[in-house]
């Protein structure tokens, strides 16, 4: 009963190149993906009418620079330390 929100943030990635990292960030609302920041896009992009007008506040406001800079300060400088291991590994 009530009601489900929360945030899933990951990481795709094929190597170390920033260019081969995509960083995604999906808020979800009762089991349903309303919105997500897809760096790959560089924006925020609705998938529910809920999403619409977080997206849209979203886009035109500093959230947008600040996940832009999200994939750069974490997930950049962190990659290397999953990426080797997963390698060594496979």
């Amino acid at each position: 009963d009530g009601f489900w929100n929360y945030v899933v943030t990951h990481c795709d990635f094929n190597s170390t190149d920033s260019k081969d990292i995509t960083f995604i960030r999906s808020y979800y609302y009762n089991k349903l993906e309303i919105v997500r920041f897809d760096s790959s896009v560089g924006r925020y992009v609705r998938y529910t009418e809920l999403g619409v007008k977080n997206a849209e506040a979203w886009n035109s406001g500093p959230e947008v620079v600040q996940m832009r800079n999200e994939k750069e300060r974490y997930r950049v400088n962190n990659v290397g330390n999953d990426y080797r291991p997963a390698v060594t590994k496979s």
